[in-house]
């Protein structure tokens, strides 16, 4: 060891904290026994004293047997009990909590690994490295090669005439509403959510300590009727397909919306987080394409291309996009230049369009394997929520018990699977409701997991 730093204060003698970090460091095991320590000179430099300084240290730990001198060699840490140095031990909880190995995992959070598109991703990434802006910070607000590339995806799959210059760029909808909650708790100081809803907004929402009502959704779909009797101008949605009971919003529904905004000067954040996955019929059009001027449009490629590329982003009406770039304009990027980049090439080449194409099909073959298997193992016992989009389903049980034992035995067989209970915050179910993800599995071990399940539940 020839370097060893840290800070001396002037309150002591220098000596004596050299002495005092030394004898700490290996009656707590940080200097293991027989290490080499650095010679007087090498010590002196590093900590900028004087030779003399650090002899009488190493002096004092001689005499009190923490380290010895070996004649031509150096100093070396000698071995102490452990006993004598015990201190609390303070424990720290296990990532690993299950207790059974876990065989299928119902995750929710992930895509279908096999159908990546790796070779075309990487070639793209590689010759994206070799651009002279690759090596730059970027811009603040996202690329704009990359924007312009969404605001021609957004226009032909959604309906949606967006300014590439409107559009904002971020790392994750969670990181967007957090920034986007820093200007509008400006003119507003409440908001409606949906009842249940994504618990991630509710949190962005909340960090902001926005006042939140909230909206009851079902299987039928939202009560709107109780709209008017909300005192808030601001909401948050999800209409192409409601998180988490997977219910889409009717034409005649973003009408009234629409209107309800218009009427009280407010806006609407329209998360549009998984919209290509409709099995049954063409997506909505989003409602940002009805008024653009009362809706604040959210999208990301987690869901429908890799949660690890954290690219996300946003469509600002007019009235907010200075005001937010304002607020902004010293913040750096807070997603990856080099990923803004590739997949700005990558839908210029046209790979985004066949991914979304190919994956379309892949979750729609998954969705209808594990709704025949639910079927099938379970019949009258449970109703299945949510079969015609997206890339997960809802298990509503038809029996009293709690949702954490339901969650318990499927782990003792060796399935994970996933509440619902943090989504809600008045609107709870009269019966527990299980989430099960199936993007990430192949049908074999769908089928595989739905059978223990129902071993494990009935």
């Amino acid at each position: 060891m020839k370097n060893f730093i840290f800070a001396l204060e002037d309150h002591s003698a220098k000596y004596k904290q050299i002495y005092e970090r030394f004898k700490t460091l290996i009656e707590h095991g940080d200097l293991s026994a027989n290490r080499q320590l650095p010679s007087i000179r090498q010590l002196a430099d590093s900590l900028q004293v004087s030779r003399n300084t650090t002899l009488m240290a190493y002096d004092q730990l001689i005499a009190e047997g923490y380290i010895r001198g070996e004649a031509r060699k150096g100093y070396f840490v000698n071995e102490i009990e452990p006993y004598l140095f015990q201190e609390e031990v303070i424990a720290i909880p296990s990532k690993q909590t299950e207790t059974a190995t876990i065989v299928v995992d119902f995750k929710a959070g992930a895509v279908d690994q096999t159908s990546f598109p790796l070779k075309a991703w990487r070639r793209i990434s590689n010759s994206v490295l070799t651009l002279q802006k690759s090596f730059q910070y970027g811009d603040p607000f996202g690329e704009i090669t990359l924007c312009k590339q969404i605001a021609a995806y957004l226009l032909q799959s959604r309906g949606v005439k967006a300014d590439p210059n409107a559009i904002i760029i971020g790392s994750s909808t969670q990181q967007m509403l957090i920034h986007l909650g820093q200007i509008l708790k400006e003119d507003f100081s409440s908001l409606i959510v949906e009842d249940p809803g994504y618990d991630g907004a509710k949190e962005a929402f909340l960090f902001h300590r926005f006042t939140l009502e909230t909206l009851p959704v079902d299987e039928t779909g939202a009560d709107f009727s109780q709209l008017e009797n909300r005192t808030s101008r601001l909401i948050y949605v999800t209409p192409s397909h409601q998180s988490p009971i997977g219910v889409s919003m009717s034409i005649q529904q973003r009408h009234k919306l629409i209107q309800w905004a218009t009427k009280r000067n407010g806006y609407i954040i329209e998360d549009d987080y998984d919209s290509e996955f409709r099995y049954t019929q063409q997506p909505f059009p989003a409602l940002t394409s009805i008024d653009a001027k009362r809706v604040i449009y959210l999208g990301n490629f987690s869901k429908s291309f890799l949660p690890g590329i954290r690219l996300s982003y946003m469509v600002l009406p007019k009235l907010l996009l200075n005001r937010y770039r304002n607020q902004f304009q010293c913040f750096e990027s807070t997603t990856s230049l080099l990923s803004q980049l590739t997949m700005a090439k990558f839908m210029e080449e046209g790979e985004w369009y066949r991914h979304i194409k190919r994956m379309r099909l892949v979750y729609k073959r998954k969705m209808q394997c594990i709704v025949a298997e639910l079927s099938k193992q379970f019949q009258q016992h449970i109703s299945i929520i949510g079969e015609q989009s997206g890339l997960y389903v809802l298990v509503k049980i038809h029996q009293k018990r709690s949702e954490d034992w339901y969650i318990e035995r499927a782990a003792s067989y060796g399935v994970k699977v996933y509440p619902t209970s943090i989504y809600f915050i008045h609107n709870h179910s009269d019966e527990p409701i299980i989430k099960l993800g199936f993007s990430n599995l192949s049908c074999e071990e769908i089928n595989e997991g739905v059978k223990l399940l129902k071993q494990a539940w009935f």
